[in-house]
C-alpha cells in the first residue's frame, strides 16, 4: 500500500491505494480518520486520481473511472456499490437506499455503512440525504456535503433546496 496527499477545494485529501485499486480518500478532519498505516508516501503515484478529481471539481466529470478496492464487510460493499449508482446531480434518501440494498428496515444500517465509506467524493455518499431532503451526517462535515451537492446541482442551492 502507498499513499499520497492532494490539495483540493475541500482541503488536503489523503489518498491510499494498493495493487487492486484505490482504497481511500480522506479529508484532514475525516470522522474516523484514515488508517494509521498507509504505507510509503508517493504523491506521484496518484496522477490518475488527481486528474479525475480536478475534472470533477471543475464541473467536467460526472463519474469516476478508477479501479476501487475499499475495505469493508459484505453489507458495506453492497451499500458502497449502490452509492455509485446514484446519478450525478441527484440525491437519494437513506430509506430509498435501504430499499435498494435489502429493505426499508435497513435505513440505520445503510446510514452506518454510508458513514464508513472510505472513498469520499469518488463513491458519492454525499448524495444521500434525510427523508425530508435535509443534509444529515457526513464524515467530512456538512459544509463539504453542501459544497459537493452545490457543485453537482447549483440550481438546487440557488433555489434553497440544500438545507
Amino acid at each position: 500500500m502507498r499513499h499520497g496527499v492532494l490539495a483540493s477545494p475541500l482541503g488536503e485529501l489523503t489518498l491510499a491505494r494498493d495493487e487492486r485499486g484505490l482504497v481511500g480518500v480522506w479529508y484532514p478532519d475525516h470522522r474516523g480518520g484514515a488508517p494509521a498505516d498507509l504505507g510509503a508516501r508517493d504523491d506521484a503515484a496518484f496522477g490518475d486520481v488527481a486528474a479525475q478529481l480536478a475534472e470533477y471539481f471543475a464541473g467536467e466529470r460526472t463519474a469516476f473511472d478508477l479501479p476501487l478496492a475499499p475495505r469493508g464487510d459484505a453489507f458495506e460493499t453492497r451499500v458502497w456499490a449502490a452509492l455509485r449508482e446514484i446519478p450525478y446531480g441527484t440525491t437519494r434518501s437513506y430509506g430509498e437506499l435501504a430499499r435498494d440494498v435489502g429493505g426499508p428496515g435497513y435505513a440505520q444500517a445503510v446510514g452506518a455503512a454510508n458513514g464508513r465509506n472510505p472513498l469520499s467524493v469518488v463513491v458519492p455518499c454525499h448524495r444521500v440525504v434525510g427523508a425530508d431532503g435535509t443534509l444529515t451526517g457526513y464524515a467530512g462535515g456538512l459544509w463539504r456535503k453542501r459544497f459537493l451537492l452545490s457543485l453537482e446541482e447549483p440550481d438546487a442551492d440557488a433555489a434553497g433546496r440544500l438545507f
